[in-house]
Protein backbone atom coordinates (compact mmCIF):
# COMPACT_ATOMS: atom_id res chain seq x y z
CA UNK A 1 0.00 0.00 0.00
CA UNK A 2 1.07 3.33 -0.34
CA UNK A 3 2.21 6.21 2.06
CA UNK A 4 -0.52 8.32 2.88
CA UNK A 5 0.11 11.24 1.60
CA UNK A 6 0.71 14.50 3.31
CA UNK A 7 -2.20 17.09 4.21
CA UNK A 8 -1.56 20.04 2.14
CA UNK A 9 -3.06 23.27 2.44
CA UNK A 10 -5.32 24.42 -0.11
CA UNK A 11 -7.72 27.71 -1.27
CA UNK A 12 -10.04 26.02 -0.03
CA UNK A 13 -8.91 25.62 3.71
CA UNK A 14 -9.09 29.42 3.90
CA UNK A 15 -12.07 31.26 5.56
CA UNK A 16 -14.43 32.97 3.52
CA UNK A 17 -13.59 36.34 5.74
CA UNK A 18 -10.15 35.44 5.39
CA UNK A 19 -10.16 35.79 1.66
CA UNK A 20 -12.58 38.40 1.50
CA UNK A 21 -10.25 40.10 3.70
CA UNK A 22 -7.26 40.20 1.13
CA UNK A 23 -5.40 38.98 3.95
CA UNK A 24 -2.14 38.94 2.56
CA UNK A 25 -0.48 35.65 4.56
CA UNK A 26 -3.24 33.49 3.74
CA UNK A 27 -3.19 34.68 0.20
CA UNK A 28 0.90 33.95 0.15
CA UNK A 29 0.76 30.71 1.71
CA UNK A 30 -2.03 29.31 -0.15
CA UNK A 31 -2.15 30.32 -3.79
CA UNK A 32 0.49 29.80 -5.57
CA UNK A 33 -0.94 28.62 -8.24
CA UNK A 34 -1.97 31.86 -9.35
CA UNK A 35 1.13 33.66 -8.08
CA UNK A 36 3.17 31.56 -10.36
CA UNK A 37 0.41 32.27 -13.02
CA UNK A 38 0.03 35.84 -13.18
CA UNK A 39 3.86 35.80 -12.15
CA UNK A 40 4.97 34.24 -16.25
CA UNK A 41 2.51 36.69 -17.69
CA UNK A 42 3.65 39.64 -16.22
CA UNK A 43 0.76 40.73 -13.66
CA UNK A 44 0.32 39.54 -10.04
CA UNK A 45 -3.51 40.13 -8.97
CA UNK A 46 -3.25 42.27 -6.00
CA UNK A 47 -5.85 42.99 -3.08
CA UNK A 48 -7.26 46.57 -3.87
CA UNK A 49 -5.85 49.57 -2.71
CA UNK A 50 -2.13 47.40 -3.47
CA UNK A 51 -2.49 45.20 -0.36
CA UNK A 52 -3.04 48.11 1.89
CA UNK A 53 -4.58 47.19 5.51
CA UNK A 54 -8.17 47.00 6.00
CA UNK A 55 -10.10 50.58 6.78
CA UNK A 56 -7.85 51.99 3.52
CA UNK A 57 -9.61 53.47 0.74
CA UNK A 58 -8.83 54.01 -2.71
CA UNK A 59 -10.37 55.71 -4.93
CA UNK A 60 -11.05 54.53 -8.24
CA UNK A 61 -13.45 55.41 -11.36
CA UNK A 62 -15.14 53.05 -14.17
CA UNK A 63 -14.24 53.58 -17.13
CA UNK A 64 -18.30 54.57 -18.08
CA UNK A 65 -17.29 57.95 -17.24
CA UNK A 66 -16.27 58.18 -20.64
CA UNK A 67 -18.56 56.51 -22.75
CA UNK A 68 -20.38 59.79 -23.72
CA UNK A 69 -16.92 60.88 -24.82
CA UNK A 70 -16.72 58.14 -28.10
CA UNK A 71 -13.25 57.51 -27.09
CA UNK A 72 -10.96 54.35 -26.81
CA UNK A 73 -9.83 52.23 -23.88
CA UNK A 74 -6.39 54.12 -23.58
CA UNK A 75 -7.62 57.48 -23.83
CA UNK A 76 -9.81 57.02 -20.63
CA UNK A 77 -6.91 55.37 -18.83
CA UNK A 78 -4.72 58.57 -19.90
CA UNK A 79 -7.51 60.70 -18.75
CA UNK A 80 -8.31 59.07 -14.96
CA UNK A 81 -4.86 59.26 -14.56
CA UNK A 82 -4.93 62.75 -15.63
CA UNK A 83 -7.43 63.41 -13.03
CA UNK A 84 -6.21 62.13 -10.36
CA UNK A 85 -7.59 59.12 -9.88
CA UNK A 86 -4.93 56.38 -8.67
CA UNK A 87 -8.02 53.08 -9.56
CA UNK A 88 -9.64 52.09 -12.69
CA UNK A 89 -12.20 50.00 -13.20
CA UNK A 90 -11.98 48.58 -17.14
CA UNK A 91 -15.05 46.56 -19.03
CA UNK A 92 -14.57 43.77 -20.56
CA UNK A 93 -16.29 42.13 -23.28
CA UNK A 94 -16.76 38.41 -25.57
CA UNK A 95 -16.26 38.62 -28.49
CA UNK A 96 -15.50 41.54 -31.19
CA UNK A 97 -17.58 44.62 -30.49
CA UNK A 98 -17.87 47.36 -33.45
CA UNK A 99 -17.28 50.94 -31.65
CA UNK A 100 -14.42 49.63 -29.51
CA UNK A 101 -12.70 48.14 -32.93
CA UNK A 102 -13.34 51.81 -34.36
CA UNK A 103 -11.87 53.10 -31.36
CA UNK A 104 -14.64 54.89 -30.42
CA UNK A 105 -15.61 52.93 -26.58
CA UNK A 106 -13.60 52.32 -23.80
CA UNK A 107 -14.98 48.41 -23.17
CA UNK A 108 -11.97 45.65 -24.09
CA UNK A 109 -12.81 42.76 -25.70
CA UNK A 110 -11.27 39.44 -23.82
CA UNK A 111 -10.11 38.06 -27.42
CA UNK A 112 -7.57 41.12 -27.08
CA UNK A 113 -3.90 40.23 -24.70
CA UNK A 114 -5.08 40.80 -21.23
CA UNK A 115 -1.59 42.82 -20.40
CA UNK A 116 -3.50 45.58 -22.86
CA UNK A 117 -4.45 46.53 -20.08
CA UNK A 118 -1.81 46.29 -17.45
CA UNK A 119 0.33 47.73 -19.84
CA UNK A 120 -1.80 50.95 -20.44
CA UNK A 121 -2.25 51.34 -16.59
CA UNK A 122 1.50 50.63 -15.97
CA UNK A 123 1.87 53.96 -18.83
CA UNK A 124 -0.56 56.22 -16.89
CA UNK A 125 0.75 55.65 -13.15
CA UNK A 126 -2.31 53.85 -12.30
CA UNK A 127 -3.92 50.71 -10.46
CA UNK A 128 -6.61 48.41 -11.30
CA UNK A 129 -9.50 47.70 -8.98
CA UNK A 130 -11.51 45.63 -10.19
CA UNK A 131 -12.95 44.34 -13.72
CA UNK A 132 -16.91 45.34 -15.18
CA UNK A 133 -17.71 41.69 -16.51
CA UNK A 134 -21.70 42.21 -16.09
CA UNK A 135 -23.20 39.08 -16.91
CA UNK A 136 -26.46 37.26 -16.78
CA UNK A 137 -26.18 34.63 -14.05
CA UNK A 138 -29.38 33.54 -14.81
CA UNK A 139 -28.57 32.85 -18.19
CA UNK A 140 -25.87 30.07 -18.09
CA UNK A 141 -25.07 29.39 -21.71
CA UNK A 142 -23.71 33.41 -21.75
CA UNK A 143 -22.47 33.25 -18.08
CA UNK A 144 -20.40 30.54 -17.36
CA UNK A 145 -17.60 30.78 -19.75
CA UNK A 146 -18.63 34.74 -20.32
CA UNK A 147 -17.12 35.39 -16.29
CA UNK A 148 -14.68 32.20 -16.49
CA UNK A 149 -13.02 34.03 -19.08
CA UNK A 150 -13.52 37.23 -17.46
CA UNK A 151 -11.84 35.66 -14.46
CA UNK A 152 -8.79 34.34 -16.07
CA UNK A 153 -8.66 37.42 -17.49
CA UNK A 154 -8.01 39.29 -14.41
CA UNK A 155 -5.92 37.25 -13.19
CA UNK A 156 -3.49 37.95 -16.12
CA UNK A 157 -4.21 41.63 -16.36
CA UNK A 158 -3.25 42.21 -12.42
CA UNK A 159 -7.13 42.87 -11.65
CA UNK A 160 -8.06 41.49 -8.03
CA UNK A 161 -11.99 41.67 -8.30
CA UNK A 162 -14.71 40.59 -10.93
CA UNK A 163 -17.80 42.27 -10.73
CA UNK A 164 -21.21 40.84 -11.79
CA UNK A 165 -24.79 40.73 -11.12
CA UNK A 166 -27.69 37.70 -11.95
CA UNK A 167 -28.56 39.72 -15.05
CA UNK A 168 -32.03 39.80 -16.55
CA UNK A 169 -33.63 36.51 -15.88
CA UNK A 170 -34.88 34.07 -19.05
CA UNK A 171 -38.74 35.03 -19.48
CA UNK A 172 -39.65 30.85 -18.99
CA UNK A 173 -38.09 30.26 -16.14
CA UNK A 174 -39.31 30.32 -12.25
CA UNK A 175 -37.46 31.94 -9.31
CA UNK A 176 -36.45 28.69 -8.07
CA UNK A 177 -34.83 27.54 -11.17
CA UNK A 178 -33.47 30.60 -11.69
CA UNK A 179 -31.21 30.38 -8.24
CA UNK A 180 -30.14 26.74 -9.71
CA UNK A 181 -28.94 28.26 -12.88
CA UNK A 182 -27.07 30.85 -11.05
CA UNK A 183 -25.54 28.16 -8.30
CA UNK A 184 -24.21 26.41 -11.41
CA UNK A 185 -22.59 29.83 -13.37
CA UNK A 186 -21.32 30.97 -9.43
CA UNK A 187 -19.91 27.41 -8.79
CA UNK A 188 -18.25 27.27 -12.14
CA UNK A 189 -16.91 30.46 -11.57
CA UNK A 190 -15.49 29.75 -8.51
CA UNK A 191 -13.42 26.95 -9.17
CA UNK A 192 -11.64 28.94 -11.70
CA UNK A 193 -11.45 32.09 -9.21
CA UNK A 194 -10.28 30.18 -5.82
CA UNK A 195 -6.83 29.31 -7.43
CA UNK A 196 -6.27 32.05 -8.77
CA UNK A 197 -6.87 34.76 -5.47
CA UNK A 198 -9.89 36.54 -7.84
CA UNK A 199 -12.62 37.59 -6.32
CA UNK A 200 -16.21 37.58 -7.56
CA UNK A 201 -18.08 40.68 -6.44
CA UNK A 202 -22.04 40.26 -6.67
CA UNK A 203 -23.34 42.93 -7.27
CA UNK A 204 -27.34 44.69 -6.35
CA UNK A 205 -28.73 45.43 -10.04
CA UNK A 206 -31.56 43.21 -10.82
CA UNK A 207 -34.59 41.38 -10.03
CA UNK A 208 -33.60 39.17 -7.78
CA UNK A 209 -30.96 41.31 -6.07
CA UNK A 210 -32.96 44.10 -5.42
CA UNK A 211 -33.26 43.74 -1.73
CA UNK A 212 -30.83 42.64 1.40
CA UNK A 213 -32.46 39.00 1.35
CA UNK A 214 -32.17 38.77 -2.47
CA UNK A 215 -28.34 39.52 -2.56
CA UNK A 216 -27.55 37.12 0.52
CA UNK A 217 -29.72 34.51 -1.06
CA UNK A 218 -27.49 34.37 -4.18
CA UNK A 219 -24.46 35.13 -1.96
CA UNK A 220 -25.21 32.28 -0.33
CA UNK A 221 -25.64 29.79 -3.33
CA UNK A 222 -22.32 28.74 -3.28
CA UNK A 223 -19.60 28.28 0.01
CA UNK A 224 -16.50 29.92 -1.39
CA UNK A 225 -14.17 31.86 -0.33
CA UNK A 226 -13.84 33.78 -3.87
CA UNK A 227 -17.61 35.18 -3.97
CA UNK A 228 -18.14 38.29 -1.78
CA UNK A 229 -19.75 41.80 -2.24
CA UNK A 230 -19.57 44.55 -4.79
CA UNK A 231 -21.80 47.12 -3.17
CA UNK A 232 -23.34 49.78 -5.49
CA UNK A 233 -24.75 52.92 -3.36
CA UNK A 234 -26.97 54.23 -6.24
CA UNK A 235 -28.88 50.85 -7.72
CA UNK A 236 -29.90 49.62 -3.75
CA UNK A 237 -30.84 53.61 -3.01
CA UNK A 238 -33.18 53.43 -6.30
CA UNK A 239 -34.44 49.96 -5.64
CA UNK A 240 -36.42 51.55 -2.92
CA UNK A 241 -34.13 50.26 -0.23
CA UNK A 242 -31.89 51.79 2.32
CA UNK A 243 -28.84 52.03 1.10
CA UNK A 244 -26.10 52.95 4.08
CA UNK A 245 -28.33 49.97 6.32
CA UNK A 246 -27.98 47.53 3.46
CA UNK A 247 -24.14 48.52 3.00
CA UNK A 248 -24.30 47.92 6.98
CA UNK A 249 -25.57 44.36 6.58
CA UNK A 250 -23.29 43.71 3.93
CA UNK A 251 -19.72 45.14 4.78
CA UNK A 252 -18.39 41.74 6.57
CA UNK A 253 -18.38 40.69 2.98
CA UNK A 254 -17.46 43.53 0.97
CA UNK A 255 -14.54 43.46 -1.79
CA UNK A 256 -14.85 46.70 -3.92
CA UNK A 257 -18.05 49.58 -4.07
CA UNK A 258 -19.88 51.29 -6.88
CA UNK A 259 -19.59 54.84 -5.72
CA UNK A 260 -22.82 56.20 -7.62
CA UNK A 261 -24.43 59.16 -6.40
CA UNK A 262 -28.42 59.70 -7.43
CA UNK A 263 -29.37 62.91 -8.08
CA UNK A 264 -32.74 64.25 -6.34
CA UNK A 265 -34.25 64.66 -10.28
CA UNK A 266 -33.69 60.99 -11.02
CA UNK A 267 -34.35 60.07 -7.20
CA UNK A 268 -37.68 62.14 -7.60
CA UNK A 269 -38.68 59.94 -10.80
CA UNK A 270 -37.36 56.78 -10.30
CA UNK A 271 -36.57 56.02 -6.54
CA UNK A 272 -38.75 52.39 -5.95
CA UNK A 273 -39.31 51.65 -9.57
CA UNK A 274 -35.84 50.43 -10.65
CA UNK A 275 -33.61 47.78 -9.61
CA UNK A 276 -30.18 50.07 -11.17
CA UNK A 277 -29.25 52.42 -13.18
CA UNK A 278 -25.86 52.24 -15.63
CA UNK A 279 -24.42 55.62 -14.21
CA UNK A 280 -25.12 58.34 -11.68
CA UNK A 281 -24.15 62.08 -11.15
CA UNK A 282 -21.19 63.22 -9.64
CA UNK A 283 -20.23 62.38 -6.36
CA UNK A 284 -21.47 64.53 -3.51
CA UNK A 285 -24.38 66.56 -6.24
CA UNK A 286 -27.14 63.79 -4.99
CA UNK A 287 -28.38 62.19 -2.44
CA UNK A 288 -25.92 59.72 -1.11
CA UNK A 289 -24.14 60.45 2.43
CA UNK A 290 -20.63 59.74 1.58
CA UNK A 291 -19.72 60.21 4.62
CA UNK A 292 -21.18 57.94 6.31
CA UNK A 293 -20.69 55.57 3.49
CA UNK A 294 -16.68 56.01 3.90
CA UNK A 295 -17.51 54.92 8.00
CA UNK A 296 -18.75 51.84 7.11
CA UNK A 297 -16.24 50.77 4.63
CA UNK A 298 -13.59 51.16 6.81
CA UNK A 299 -15.02 48.17 8.61
CA UNK A 300 -15.01 46.15 5.82
CA UNK A 301 -12.10 42.97 6.42
CA UNK A 302 -9.80 44.35 3.92
CA UNK A 303 -8.83 47.29 2.12
CA UNK A 304 -12.08 48.77 -0.14
CA UNK A 305 -11.82 51.26 -3.64
CA UNK A 306 -14.62 53.46 -4.26
CA UNK A 307 -15.11 52.90 -7.83
CA UNK A 308 -17.20 56.35 -9.08
CA UNK A 309 -19.80 55.81 -11.79
CA UNK A 310 -20.53 59.02 -13.26
CA UNK A 311 -21.46 59.65 -16.88
CA UNK A 312 -18.86 62.55 -17.86
CA UNK A 313 -15.33 63.57 -17.53
CA UNK A 314 -16.46 66.73 -15.98
CA UNK A 315 -18.40 64.36 -12.59
CA UNK A 316 -15.30 61.94 -12.43
CA UNK A 317 -13.32 65.24 -11.92
CA UNK A 318 -16.40 66.85 -9.66
CA UNK A 319 -16.35 62.99 -7.97
CA UNK A 320 -12.85 62.74 -7.13
CA UNK A 321 -12.32 66.60 -5.77
CA UNK A 322 -15.69 66.15 -3.54
CA UNK A 323 -14.36 62.15 -2.48
CA UNK A 324 -10.63 63.19 -1.65
CA UNK A 325 -11.63 65.76 1.02
CA UNK A 326 -13.41 63.03 3.32
CA UNK A 327 -10.98 60.00 2.24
Amino acid sequence: MADAQQPRTSVNDLTRRQFVGGTAAAVAATITVGQAAAGQAGAQPSTPAGGARAGTIGIGINMEFIRSADKPFEWGIEKAAALGYEYVEPMVHWGRELLSEGGYFHSVSMLDDPLRIKRACDKAGIKVSGLSAHCPLCKPEISTEYLKQAIRFAAECGAPVVNTDEGPKPSWTTEEEDHVLMRYVLREAANVAEPRGIKIGLEPHQQYSKTPAGLDKIYALVDSPAIGINFDTGNSYLAGQDALAWLDHVVGRLVHLHAKDISVKQSEAERGKVTGTPVGCACGEGVTDWKRVIEICRRAPGPIVLSVECGTVDQAERSLAYLKKLV
